[in-house]
């Protein structure tokens, strides 16, 4: 992978540097709101754990939030005390069009499922300048349709979007594009377009809409409670918003809206002011107290009623009211400003506003231009921009105390007893109060450890101090158990992902300096706390002390025979993968703790102890018991089941098989030299432990590089092998990557009985067709873009060490040799086909669904998907998961 973008000074650039310095605070304000925050395990106070049904959609309108916000296509500062964003009516919807809708968990027929189509279309680092769309359907919204119409579908059955349901006939749908520009950190401009693409004219209601997340009605006494804000209607089209921690701020908005056609007199024909507080009535059926609630606008654009809005003027919710009947192919604009009392401009909405649009946006092509490579076509160039933006929209203001999430607060309900025993009990160090990197934030709206790790891979290319800071947030005491783990996520922050952040360390280290510039104090920071993390995975999943791991699932979801985290009693599994991981995470340990020895001599004991630890590992998978979890017949690594004592291999041939391949580090012999008593104990153990220094690689200038040393799992002829299945086009690989299992077991299942029942794995390319672990997810064939990445850096360090004396056919059996770099690159290729349109128009990541994608107005957008049909590239999962997915960057940036 290229390891440094080309830092040509820009104005983002000197943004991020002022932020960095903490001169100036540009990312005080981002797109940080979820875009879902009913249904989650934070809000939920229920005695049964179940989220979905303890905050619903419909109860979402009218009732107070206790740990977040969510909203459309919205901005608010990174501590979401004071909200923006937008709320629609198309005259035909039976509610206010204010948070994107999906189905529960329980709903859909491969698990939650968002419904709407929204797309991230741009962002600068500090969001300086960002814009984001939103496709509003004229014909009223399809909500009961989808919900009964995915309930009649089975596992085997695609999902059924809205798409589907025919609402964008004809273009009969408005564009609604929200575009943010900074002038300075506390001066934001806002400029909402809606575009008609229909035959006819049609109206449309927009509610620019500005909040105060409720921090006041709970009872708590933590950081970030505090007293009643509010906001209230001045002179003019102004609106002061006060806060006793925030200040004060002025909210402008336009009163004539300009069209294309010159100024439209359709100003607000009201400004709504209610509280954002729940209204008991319409969410649970009793009276409560207050007179004005959350869904004030909802009752008053929708239901007529007057009374729901405060006619004083004030509150702690408002919106400017605007009724735009646009003709087809039109847009209107409308224009807001949100600021800083201290930071007001002379002249808020007048000509100086667009100017500062156009600056911002030049100011961002320009930073961007030293991020893509000039080489991409316009295709991969677009394909990597919206993966930037979708990347930096996915952040999100996460808040989660657990202690009081368990105790409940002193205004509320007191939780029933059994609470306290329940989800993340064992978690009450855990205070959550930050801006995160979210794998999605409507499916996903909650950080996942092994996912972030991924993410900052990219957006270290962009944003390399937040990559940093990410990373080392994880590591922290108020997120790190005191037993060392990482926190997985919020629905069981025990559970057990993939050890990569480690590698996500060191890899962001070397990204984001020259090698003499490089940022030792956070490597040296992140080393120690991860110190902690390795040894609650030795003492924890390695129970026995035979250097070979089982951790549960490992993120792979439904990969095995058995559900992995739930195997029948009296069985145990070893498994190829965790072990695999675990000689991924030494190395990369080795690696860091010989960078920090040349700094400090003290760590060179531990670069002696990953070491050993490495070649006890390596020792393990492949000898153990005489063969450890090697097959010598196929050719391949297997995990082992174990029952009552007697060993099976599940010769089932998965990523399980293909991850010891990562298990790779090159360490260069100078660097060996600098640390004489790291030399003195390797060559010791080498002498005298030589059972296992086989695992070393010191080969001769005929095999390898003889400046270097090679620590892999795998033999030069062992990587052959699992190589051979890894580019065999009817096994692994598929014409857009990667697949996570072989294509050999669709006609021929693996089967297995056990106990009277069979258990069997098929390759199946799309969604699951299993409820085992994971639900929504599959592993059992797809195409997913963490598992590729990390096979084609390790096909990359395997290439720098044997260089071009080391040739694999590819495909498999095609007569087509290259060397392991060129195999990393086809793999690359094929991942990005995904994304560029065929010669038909088309992009394979929508699917046959590509017909609404050669729509005017759909051309240029994507979508990047948590997964990929292996034999279509249709885009699967979860739709805005850009941050892992944003790994597609780095492999255009390679190609390129």
């Amino acid at each position: 992978m290229p390891d440094k973008p080309n830092q040509s000074p820009t104005a983002e650039h000197q943004r991020l540097a002022e932020n960095a310095e903490r001169s100036k605070f540009w990312k005080r304000w981002g797109p940080y709101l979820a875009e879902r925050q009913w249904g989650t395990v934070r809000e939920d106070y229920s005695d049964d754990g179940n989220v979905w049904g303890y905050f619903t959609h419909d109860q979402a309108r009218a009732r107070a939030y206790r740990w977040g916000e969510d909203g459309l296509l919205g901005f608010t500062d990174r501590d979401c005390q004071l909200c923006f964003a937008l709320a629609l009516w198309n005259e035909k919807d039976p509610i206010l069009k204010e948070r994107i809708f999906g189905l529960t968990g329980h709903e859909g027929n491969h698990g939650e499922d968002v419904k709407e189509l929204y797309y991230y279309l741009d962002s600068t680092p500090t969001h300086s300048y960002a814009k984001a769309l939103y496709k509003y359907p004229q014909a009223e919204f399809p909500y009961a349709r989808i919900v009964e119409e995915n309930k009649r579908r089975s596992k085997a059955d695609r999902e059924f979007e809205i798409r589907d349901t025919g609402v964008f006939d004809e273009g009969r749908y408005f564009d609604v594009v929200a575009e943010y520009a900074k002038h300075s950190p506390e001066d934001l401009l806002i400029r909402v377009s809606v575009k008609n693409h229909g035959p006819e004219p049609a109206t449309i209601h927009v509610l620019p809409t500005l909040w105060f997340r409720n921090t006041w009605v709970w009872g708590c006494e933590h950081e970030g409670c505090s007293v009643k804000p509010r906001m209230e209607k001045v002179v003019g089209d102004r609106i002061v918003a006060e806060h006793e921690t925030l200040g004060k701020y002025v909210f402008d908005f336009e009163r004539d809206v300009a069209g294309a056609n010159g100024p439209n007199a359709a100003g607000p024909s009201e400004v709504l002011f209610t509280e954002n507080e729940t209204n008991y009535q319409a969410a649970f059926g009793f009276e409560g107290e207050g007179q004005y609630f959350k869904d004030g606008f909802h009752q008053r654009v929708i239901e007529g009623k007057n009374d729901a809005v405060n006619p004083k003027g004030f509150g702690t919710k408002c919106a400017p009211w605007y009724q735009l009947t646009i003709p087809p192919g039109q847009t209107r604009s409308i224009r807001l400003r949100l600021y800083h009392e201290d930071h007001a401009p002379a002249d808020p909405l007048g000509t100086g506003f667009d100017q500062v649009f156009d600056q911002r946006l030049d100011e961002a092509r320009a930073y961007y231009q030293t991020v893509i490579p000039t080489g991409l076509d316009r295709e991969q160039q677009l394909v990597m921009r919206q993966a930037y933006a979708g990347l930096l929209w996915t952040k999100q203001f996460y808040h989660y105390i657990v202690p009081d999430w368990l105790d409940g607060d002193p205004n509320m309900p007191p939780p029933s007893a059994q609470r306290a025993q329940g989800r993340n009990s064992d978690w009450q160090h855990l205070f959550n109060r930050d801006v995160i990197s979210m794998p999605d934030k409507w499916e996903y709206p909650w950080y996942a450890a092994w996912d972030l790790a991924f993410h900052m891979i990219p957006m270290a290319r962009i944003d390399p101090d937040f990559a940093k800071k990410q990373l080392a947030l994880m590591l922290r005491e108020w997120y790190m158990h005191p037993n060392g783990q990482i926190p997985a996520y919020e629905f069981n922050f025990s559970d057990v992902n993939p050890p990569v952040h480690a590698w996500a360390v060191w890899r962001v280290y070397k990204m984001t300096a020259p090698k003499g510039e490089r940022d030792i104090n956070f490597l040296a920071s992140c080393f120690q706390k991860l110190l902690l993390n390795f040894t609650w995975w030795v003492n924890r999943k390695d129970p026995q002390g035979r250097h070979v791991f089982a951790g549960g699932f490992l993120g792979l979801d439904n990969i095995g025979v058995f559900d992995r985290s739930n195997l029948p009693k009296g069985m145990t599994l070893i498994q190829a993968d965790a072990t695999a991981w675990m000689a991924f995470y030494c190395n990369t340990m080795l690696a860091m703790a010989l960078e920090l020895a040349e700094h400090d001599i003290v760590y060179a004991d531990m670069a002696s102890k990953f070491f050993e630890h490495f070649v006890a590992i390596a020792d393990a998978i492949n000898d153990l018991g005489g063969t450890g979890l090697w097959d010598h017949v196929d050719g391949f690594y297997y995990d082992q089941l174990s029952e009552n004592g007697i060993g099976q291999a599940m010769r089932v041939r998965s990523l399980v098989g293909l991850l010891p391949l990562i298990a790779v580090e090159v360490i260069h012999k100078s660097q060996i030299e600098k640390l004489p008593g790291f030399k003195r104990r390797m060559d010791w153990f080498l002498n005298n432990r030589r059972d296992l220094a086989t695992c070393i690689s010191y080969l001769t200038a005929e095999k390898g590089r003889e400046d270097c040393l090679l620590l892999a799992i795998p033999s030069r002829e062992k990587i052959e092998s699992v190589v051979r299945y890894l580019l065999d086009t009817d096994e692994f690989l598929s014409p857009y990557g990667v697949r996570s299992l072989s294509k050999a077991y669709q006609d021929n299942p693996f089967s297995l009985e056990h106990d009277g029942r069979v258990h069997e794995v098929r390759y199946v390319p799309g969604e699951s067709d299993t409820f085992m672990f994971g639900g929504n997810s599959n592993w059992r064939g797809p195409v997913w873009f963490p598992t590729n990445f990390l096979l084609i850096e390790a096909l990359q360090r395997y290439h720098y060490f044997y260089g071009e004396r080391f040739k694999v056919e590819c495909p498999t059996g095609s007569g087509n040799w290259v060397t392991l770099g060129e195999a990393a690159k086809e793999i690359e290729r094929r991942l990005g086909l995904l994304f560029v349109c065929d010669q038909g128009g088309a992009r394979p990541c929508h699917g046959d669904n590509d017909g609404l994608g050669k729509l005017p107005g759909f051309q240029d957008l994507i979508l990047f998907h948590e997964y990929f049909h292996a034999e279509t590239g249709r885009g699967l999962g979860a739709s805005h998961q850009t941050g892992w997915t944003a790994l597609i960057t780095e492999c255009l940036a390679d190609v390129g």
